[in-house]
């Protein structure tokens, strides 16, 4: 599986961003597809989870009621509508993808086997 993330960008608190996630390759058996950020200095945490098979999904703390996972039924792509930015969103954002049913560990950065290479995100205060 390949993952290319896309839609990063610059831009003020308060406002919003829709990044995308493109796989290609075998994605019939992908599970789960997830974001993660990594910000300048710390490690990389999860963000948000789609379950492929019955469509859950799963936030952090820090942006549920906020961000929005969603993907297509070919799972080919997935679209992280983020809204009400914050300063404290600003990180790289990378897509992941495994193939495991495991689905506990959907929020650990281990579980994933496919990443894409990632996308910036800013926001200024």
């Amino acid at each position: 599986v390949q993952l290319q993330a896309c839609g990063g960008g610059l831009v003020q608190a308060g406002g919003c961003l829709r990044l995308s996630c493109g796989a290609s390759g075998r994605t019939f058996d992908t599970a789960r597809t997830a974001w993660f950020r990594q910000a300048p200095g710390k490690g990389r945490e999860f963000v948000a989870a789609i379950i492929w098979s019955g469509g859950s999904t799963y936030y952090s703390d820090s942006v549920k009621d906020r961000f929005i996972i969603s993907g297509d039924n070919a799972k080919n792509t997935v679209i992280l509508q983020m809204n009400s930015l914050q300063p404290e969103d600003t990180a790289v954002y990378y897509c992941a993808a495994d193939r495991s049913r495991r689905t506990a560990y959907y929020s650990r950065d281990d579980a994933y086997a496919y990443w894409g290479q990632g996308t910036q995100v800013t926001v200024s205060s």
